[in-house]
C-alpha cells in the first residue's frame, strides 16, 4: 500500500503520515474504508508499532482519520483538509509569483518554468 525511504532524512511516521495524506486526498483511500491495522501495517513495513500509531495520531489530529474503539481507524471525509491544501498552494504560488516579479521573470517564463515542473511527475508511492 505504502513504501518507505529507510534512507530519507525524513522521520519514519512523518513519511507515513505524507504517503497516507496522498492517498485519501486523491481518493485511493476513500472515505470510511478502514485503515490497516497498527500491527498489520508495522509488520508490513517491518517497523515499530509505536511508529505506526504515532503516524496514525497524527493523521487523526490532522482529520484525516478517526477511530472506533474496537474497530480500528477509517479514512474520514477530507473535504476541509483537500480545501486547506488547495488554499496553501495557492498561496505558496503568490509568493512564488511575486518573487519570479521581483527578479523580472516573464509571465511567459513562469508559465513555462510552471508546465515543466507540473509535467514532471513526483512520486512518493
Amino acid at each position: 500500500m505504502i513504501t518507505i525511504d529507510y534512507t530519507s532524512r525524513l522521520p519514519l511516521y512523518e513519511q507515513i503520515v505524507e504517503r497516507f495524506q496522498m492517498l485519501i486526498i486523491k481518493g485511493i483511500l476513500p472515505s470510511g474504508s478502514q485503515m490497516p491495522s497498527v500491527r498489520a501495517l508495522a509488520v508490513d513495513l517491518a517497523l515499530n508499532p509505536n511508529t505506526i500509531q504515532k503516524a496514525y495520531s497524527m493523521l487523526e489530529q490532522q482529520g484525516y482519520i478517526f477511530s472506533v474503539k474496537g474497530r480500528g481507524n477509517f479514512v474520514a471525509d477530507v473535504h476541509t483538509q483537500i480545501c486547506e491544501k488547495q488554499n496553501r498552494c495557492k498561496a505558496d504560488l503568490k509568493e512564488l509569483v511575486s518573487h519570479a516579479r521581483e527578479l523580472d521573470i516573464s509571465e511567459e517564463e513562469c508559465h513555462r518554468l510552471i508546465e515543466e515542473i507540473y509535467h514532471t511527475e513526483v512520486s512518493h508511492d
